[in-house]
């Protein structure tokens, strides 16, 4: 039964695809495998209709390329977008039938091809497959002239116009006031309502212990004063809450009464008691030890007891494995907290903007202070073209403070870029540094000391601040900058450096050296020399003591007075050695195989004095009695004349590093030569190519004096003083250059490589040997200084600052700073086992070399034999004298062995 015309238009506007897919459609199926499947059943046909969805009149099918051929119905060429169906004769129809048989396309309608009364059928081509298949077939009259020629829209009168098609106009939602019918009152009856004031509890914590370890311990609540507080239920009599409604549920239960009772006490009275064990008797023994129970039982517990006897024989059955297993873990790294955490950066846009941090320091006893140098970023080329420019730009060195991030607390004057510097261990005011230019530089800071101890109460120095205000906005107010102090003393440019200074350190203050290098007794009690390395290939020793000059007369003495007056504002601490001062010895690193010197950029001496913790801030204002209260580098002026003891324990050798990545390993002791008779440097005694690039570190460990780290190019090595063949451990070829590295302070198997990508690698060799034990990234530019700092126990912290000019203070975590109980000797050792490995290989090799003569020898020999292979007599006896001597050697080795024989017996 066909649907109305309305209903024709509305099939036919869904063979357009409008009709939407169900879940519940059936799919027809029309390919060819299925219908040779379908060869063997009986001849009936499957309902493959539209019926289900409200289409009897659709039958959807599949046409193959070869149907589409044979009829000429071809997608995009018989059939298109615009035309996407086609009127088939019946006949033609049939004929396919007919032909091909159950192969045909046409097969699973065949009964309604048969019985359709028209001569042309409707095939469409359904391009979305909105029933299933490429095509379908309209299988009635009807529904192909509604689809051919589909209904126009009846219009309605009154509503449109000729001409006009009807349109949907949007009317909006039109406001209303709003009417109360009392359904706000039962809301307010039914909402809560808060009626008790809410308390507020702030809890606040330290700033510097964010992030620490949290650590729980059990106490007695009994044992501290109100350690334990009852909170009972009371009634508060300040409010009532009214009952507004109740629901109560009441059921019939039995009744219940609880009673208790106790013994009455009256008075405690001791009482003892004695009892004795219960032993069998002889015939009980006798009975139970015949017994077969006891047999059976013995029998089937002996394995388990052999076994458990046998454990505790292997092994400790009362070891603590727990314990065992904390002290491995916080041995070799296992905690989860090994990595730095930032505490502080200090950058400045004036003094540090478009400049790199060239040496760190921190202050020996005042704490969150520290100091840093900077220099321009800029190529040899640019310094060229740029050279007026830098003239009348200011290099500093700045001094940081942890109570003020943004502006710094003092700053030194330099007459020219500083790459190093460094705090006297004497006296931390007393600073000396290198410059560019190859000066040495001496500041003395005594009168800005207290500044530096009381920079907590603000930039501006006023501790009296009516409001508690951040310490940059008291800088602001104030207008104040801070000091710029100007330097005591400047070395002499004709007999100093040739080009930049590149590392300087202070001799201790137990000894002192004089013109030949050798060690004497240091009376003064401070430190007085000082040492630095340039690559103008020479090291130079320095001493604060102006040196033996004859006696002027007073008044030739007066007129040099006046003549250098310092300014006011200009300590006169070494005025005696300003512009003047020269070196005391001048070291040059010879090569032995050319001409030519070493260029040294880092040198590492054997009696260093190293800051490996925050010392007692009154520990440096200790002088000797001979000084008084005076500041004693005021006082030094020439050596003492009196003969001073030679100190034969000192050692004088030193380590270097170099501009082309070597190593070298000398001794500071002068000779004289013995055609002139002037004073030489010693030849280096060791030299190693290991850097592929500049060395910028050389530093020996703060727990084993022999040992030094190097670090160079895209590589590392550990040396050991005394071992010639070479590193101990040398790493492999990072993907990114090394720039510093430093020791950890409280570990002695840690250590901290910067790298040219602003990471930082942390080594642990007691966790790895082959790969850092972690990596962490501090800035996006390439890092130039690492400094370590012990605070305290709890506190540990590491300087890196970087090529923007920012320093970074990191914190150092828990596990990277706390040693396990043995972690030195385990360090020890496998240095030691090291050592051993590197004497091991050089007998291997030296083995391999002997094997490849002997294999050369008998190369010749078996030239040398007589022609016909035959050999002469003289061969014969001599091979038989070899045979004869390995079988006496083997022999002895078999007696040996069997204990027939000692090793230190001769047999013949």
């Amino acid at each position: 039964m066909l649907e109305s015309p309305k209903s024709s238009k509305t099939s036919a506007l869904s063979a357009k695809g409008s009709v939407k897919k169900l879940k519940g459609e059936t799919k027809a199926k029309g390919s060819a495998k299925g219908k040779r499947k379908q060869l063997g059943k009986k001849d009936e046909e499957e309902d493959v209709s539209m019926a289900s969805i409200g289409h009897p009149e659709i039958f959807p099918l599949v046409f193959t390329e070869k149907t589409q051929e044979i009829l000429n119905c071809r997608i995009n060429e018989d059939i298109t977008e615009e035309k996407p169906y086609k009127l088939l004769k019946k006949e033609d129809i049939i004929q396919d039938m007919k032909t091909r048989a159950a192969v045909s396309d046409f097969h699973p309608v065949k009964k309604i091809v048969l019985e359709y009364p028209g001569e042309e059928l409707l095939i469409v081509l359904d391009r979305e497959f909105k029933y299933g298949q490429n095509f379908y077939l309209v299988a009635t009259e009807e529904a192909k002239e509604s689809f051919l020629n589909p209904p126009e829209a009846v219009e309605e009168e009154g509503e449109t116009k000729e001409g006009t098609t009807e349109e949907y106009v949007y009317k909006p939602p039109v406001r209303k006031p709003w009417v109360s019918l009392g359904s706000e009152k039962e809301i307010e009856e039914e909402s809560v309502n808060e009626s008790v004031r809410k308390i507020k509890y702030m809890i606040s914590r330290v700033r510097r212990e964010f992030g620490s370890k949290v650590k729980f311990t059990d106490r007695n609540a009994s044992s501290v004063k109100d350690g334990y507080i009852e909170c009972t239920s009371y009634q508060d009599k300040n409010f009532s809450i009214m009952k507004l409604e109740k629901d109560v549920g009441a059921q019939v239960v039995p009744k219940v009464r609880e009673m208790s009772t106790q013994t009455k006490w009256t008075y405690p009275r001791n009482a003892t008691t004695q009892y004795f064990p219960r032993e069998f008797s002889d015939e009980e023994k006798e009975l139970c030890l015949s017994s077969e129970d006891l047999k059976e039982f013995i029998i089937s517990v002996f394995l388990r007891v052999e076994i458990a006897l046998q454990q505790n024989e292997i092994m400790n059955a009362f070891f603590d494995d727990w314990k065992a297993l904390a002290e491995d873990e916080s041995a070799f790294g296992g905690k989860s907290d090994a990595y730095l955490k930032e505490y502080q950066s200090f950058t400045d846009l004036h003094y540090l903007k478009h400049r790199r941090v060239s040496c760190v320091c921190w202050h020996p006893t005042i704490y969150g202070i520290i100091a840093v140098s900077v220099t321009e970023r800029l190529s040899y080329e640019e310094r060229i073209t740029q050279s007026g420019k830098l003239l009348l730009q200011k290099s500093p060195i700045l001094f940081w403070s942890f109570s003020d991030p943004i502006h710094p607390q003092l700053m030194l004057e330099c007459p020219e870029e500083v790459y190093c510097f460094e705090f006297c261990p004497s006296d931390p005011n007393i600073i000396a540094g290198g410059c560019r230019n190859g000066q040495v530089v001496l500041w003395d800071i005594s009168e800005y000391e207290e500044k530096l101890q009381n920079a907590k109460t603000g930039a501006g120095g006023s501790k009296n601040t009516a409001v508690n205000m951040p310490t940059f906005i008291q800088a602001q107010q104030s207008g104040k900058e801070p000091h710029f102090v100007r330097y005591c003393a400047v070395s002499s440019i004709e007999y100093g450096h040739k080009t930049v200074i590149t590392d300087i350190h202070w001799l201790p203050d137990y000894f002192e050296v004089n013109r030949m290098g050798i060690a004497f007794e240091n009376r003064t009690g401070v430190c007085v020399q000082l040492v630095t390395c340039s690559p103008d290939c020479s090291i130079l020793f320095w001493d604060l003591r102006a040196p033996k000059t004859t006696i002027q007369n007073s008044t030739e003495k007066a007129k040099d007075e006046k003549a250098i007056e310092a300014p006011p504002d200009v300590p006169t601490t070494f005025k005696h050695l300003d512009l003047s001062w020269r070196p005391l010895i001048k070291a040059n690193l010879s090569k032995s195989d050319t001409s030519g010197d070493y260029s040294p950029t880092k040198i590492s001496l054997v009696e260093e004095h190293f800051h490996y913790k925050m010392q007692d801030k009154m520990q440096y204002q200790i002088k000797p009695e001979m000084f008084g209260d005076e500041n004693p580098y005021k006082q030094l002026r020439v050596p003492s004349a009196k003969p001073l003891k030679i100190l034969e324990n000192i050692a004088t050798n030193f380590f270097v590093g170099t501009e082309d990545g070597e190593v070298i390993y000398s001794d500071w002791k002068m000779e004289r030569e013995s055609d002139s008779g002037r004073l030489i440097s010693q030849k280096p005694a060791n030299k190693y190519t290991i850097h592929d690039g500049i060395v910028h570190t050389i530093q020996r460990s703060p727990f084993f004096k022999d040992i030094i780290l190097s670090v160079g190019g895209w590589n590392f090595a550990i040396w050991k003083e005394g071992v010639t063949s070479g590193p101990i451990l040398q790493s492999c070829c990072s993907s990114k250059r090394y720039t510093v590295g430093h020791w950890s302070l409280s570990r002695a198997g840690v250590f901290f490589i910067g790298r040219e990508d602003g990471n930082i690698d942390i080594w642990d060799l007691l966790e790895k040997t082959h790969e850092p034990s972690q990596t962490q990234n501090i800035s996006i530019s390439m890092i130039t200084c690492i400094k370590p700092w012990i605070v305290s126990s709890k506190q540990h912290f590491l300087a890196i600052s970087d090529d923007f000019g920012t320093l970074h203070i990191l914190e150092i975590s828990w596990t990277l700073s706390h040693p396990s109980s043995n972690e030195r000797a385990s360090v020890l050792h496998y240095f030691e086992r090291e050592v051993k490995h590197l004497d091991y290989f050089e007998q291997r090799q030296e083995f391999r070399a002997k094997e490849r003569e002997e294999l050369e020898l008998e190369k010749q020999r078996k030239k040398i034999k007589v022609a016909g292979g035959q050999k002469s007599r003289e061969q014969m006896e001599e091979q038989m004298n070899i045979n004869y001597v390995d079988f006496l050697d083997e022999e002895k080795k078999i007696l040996t062995g069997l204990g027939l024989l000692k090793a230190t017996d001769r047999f013949a």
